[in-house]
């Protein structure tokens, strides 16, 4: 039974449509990727003027409860799994505590020289050799994220005889090569998909995405890995807490 606006009520009529609307997604009648009715047929269906129907689905796609489609119309947009940043735990942990099923593809495991960037990061002459990893990470079975590492052969050589699809990078530093988590710096910023990382996402080329990039030190100071985390914005939500006490 399609739910009835109240015109007598002092609450405006796009605010009681866009609380229909969420309400639909919330319960489960609505699922991510289903398209939704266009402006004409909530125009028909609610008896509201076109324009008020585009109100209210800009300010739901605002909200990052919809999502449009250039020719095509508007979907349900996927609920974003919250993760804190990989400093705190890895994500492959957060994600599995949270009840998803993961699943991670080693897409290159190579030996490189440090390019300038990279050296800059890890405090290295550039040249010099350091091991390039780069994961693709699954959450039920979709593209989430994609993990690119750089670590410098001699503080843990003979990396790439590990498992890396089935254990977590930190945790083989950690454990086989005493490289213990100490310092962490961190740059979180908005970028878009290159035509290759969106053939690995499944999505369109300039797509949002959340890329965090990691320089991670031991005890005594020494840099011992640089990474860039790609997250796609539409599925991921980064959250950050501090103790101030």
């Amino acid at each position: 039974m399609t739910e009835k606006l109240d015109r007598d009520s002092a609450t405006p009529l796009y605010i009681q449509l866009a609380d229909v609307i969420r309400d639909k997604i919330q319960r489960g009648e609505w699922v991510p990727d289903q398209k939704i009715p266009s402006e004409n047929e909530l125009n028909q269906i609610y008896g509201i003027s076109r324009m008020t129907a585009r109100q209210v689905l800009a300010r739901l796609v605002d909200e990052g409860l919809l999502f449009r489609v250039q020719g095509k119309g508007t979907f349900v947009s996927r609920r974003k799994i919250s993760t804190r940043s990989p400093s705190y735990q890895g994500i492959r942990e957060q994600l599995e505590q949270q009840g998803y099923a993961t699943e991670t593809e080693v897409l290159t495991s190579t030996l490189v020289d440090a390019d300038a960037r990279v050296a800059s990061a890890l405090s290295l002459p550039e040249g010099t050799q350091v091991y390039n990893v780069r994961r693709l990470r699954r959450v039920e079975g979709h593209p989430i994220s994609l993990h690119e590492s750089f670590v410098p052969r001699a503080l843990a050589p003979e990396m790439l005889d590990r498992d890396l699809a089935h254990e977590q990078l930190c945790t083989v530093l950690d454990r086989d090569f005493g490289l213990r988590m100490a310092g962490v710096t961190e740059t979180l910023e908005t970028t878009t998909a290159s035509p290759a990382v969106a053939k690995l996402f499944g999505t369109r080329a300039g797509t949002p995405l959340l890329l965090l990039e990691q320089r991670i030190a031991a005890p005594d100071g020494t840099p011992f890995e640089f990474s860039r985390i790609s997250f796609r914005g539409d599925m991921i939500r980064l959250e950050f807490h501090y103790d101030l006490t």
